[in-house]
């Protein structure tokens, strides 16, 4: 526990020391990146988003990171109130196309959250629409309404610059306004300031055992976490925005929330409801899966899974290629287990050879020396 504290309090020294833009933030960005540190958008002014996506820890939540064992959710405004998922990492997002469904891959794509429920099909940006859910969340900034948060933007030192950047009318329609509220967040998100591309992955600087954990992880681990550029060319963000259910046992820290149906759940939820944004009635084939993560900074983001479950990155590999002849506990979900996870035939040193590897992945910001 010592050693872990003591890494997390390094990496936010060397984040917040590499936090040069790089290139010209636009007028949109700058935008979004103030919104992102005002506290003001929580009920009792304690909670920004960067709170559970700091910028100084790759944009997780640091009480997790500093305390992965004990600490796999993020408190709300209010000091007790927690969720019932681990927070993910706020960078390399905005790739996420909108949810749909892939024949091909026989999966939903995209969308945002671990259960994909910010679709996109709103504002045509899942992280926009993404970004505009914990702000109303009773669990998380607790705010009582659109009116009560663009009420904040109309007080706020950059409220010139949200008028310079969508109009002199910007916020005189409440609906309007957090729409743009949500755009602004996702264009600071997709900024250079938060996506750096600056790993020793980045740079083609692995050593003889980080080229060979590439190697096995092309694969073993690549049908999922792409190591394919992007379509224009972006490096990989490993992750081709799947859902799976690699079947992680629930986290008995969190066993007062109930069984987590993860997509399944969003899809089961949005058919029965009046007016369902997705029609499928085979929901409960989705039960279990959630939205598989990009792995870029994943050695410095724990715990790892949605409910938390890891806190040891050795652990989530070792789950990975041994979840059916270990001795692991039994799955949260048992339905619709993935076939490509629980016997992967790797012995020790090829699960510490793509561990290796998996280091490699972390941006210059809170990188620590070989």
């Amino acid at each position: 526990m010592k050693s872990t504290i003591k890494i997390g309090l390094v990496l936010m020294v060397l984040c917040t020391a590499g936090l040069a833009y790089g290139a010209k933030a636009s007028d949109m960005e700058r935008l979004g990146k103030m919104m992102f540190m005002d506290k003001n958008f929580s009920r009792n002014a304690t909670q920004s988003c960067n709170t559970c996506h700091d910028k100084r820890m790759a944009f997780v939540d640091p009480a997790n990171v500093l305390d992965p064992e004990n600490s796999v959710v993020s408190l709300g405004d209010d000091g007790i109130s927690t969720g019932d998922r681990n927070s993910p990492t706020a960078a390399y997002c905005g790739y996420s196309p909108n949810l749909y469904w892939d024949e091909a891959k026989g999966s939903y794509i995209g969308g945002m959250f671990w259960d994909g429920r910010a679709t996109g099909w709103t504002l045509n940006d899942p992280l926009a629409e993404q970004a505009q859910g914990p702000p109303l969340n009773p669990v998380e900034m607790n705010m009582p309404s659109k009116e009560a948060v663009i009420d904040v933007i109309r007080n706020a030192r950059y409220v010139g610059l949200f008028y310079k950047v969508f109009g002199s009318d910007a916020l005189d329609d409440v609906d309007r306004a957090y729409d743009y509220f949500g755009l602004a967040l996702a264009a600071y998100e997709r900024s250079s300031m938060v996506q750096k591309f600056s790993s020793r992955f980045d740079a083609g600087d692995l050593n003889g055992q980080e080229q060979n954990g590439f190697r096995l992880f092309k694969a073993k681990c690549s049908k999922c976490h792409s190591a394919d550029p992007g379509p224009d060319g972006t490096p990989p963000l490993f992750t081709d925005y799947s859902y799976h259910n690699i079947g992680l046992p629930a986290n008995p820290l969190l066993s007062d929330k109930g069984t987590d149906l993860g997509l399944g759940g969003f899809l089961e939820k949005d058919y029965n409801s009046d007016s369902p944004i997705i029609g499928d009635p085979n929901y409960a084939d989705q039960y279990g899966k959630f939205k598989v993560p990009s792995l870029r900074n994943v050695a410095i983001t724990p715990p790892y899974g949605h409910n938390g479950y890891f806190s040891d990155l050795r652990d989530v590999v070792s789950f990975h290629n041994s979840r059916d002849i270990g001795n692991w506990p039994t799955p949260e979900v048992s339905d619709n287990l993935d076939a490509e996870v629980g016997n992967m035939g790797l012995n020790g040193q090829e699960v510490d050879d793509i561990v290796a590897f998996l280091k490699t992945l972390t941006d210059n910001c809170g990188r620590m020396k070989r």
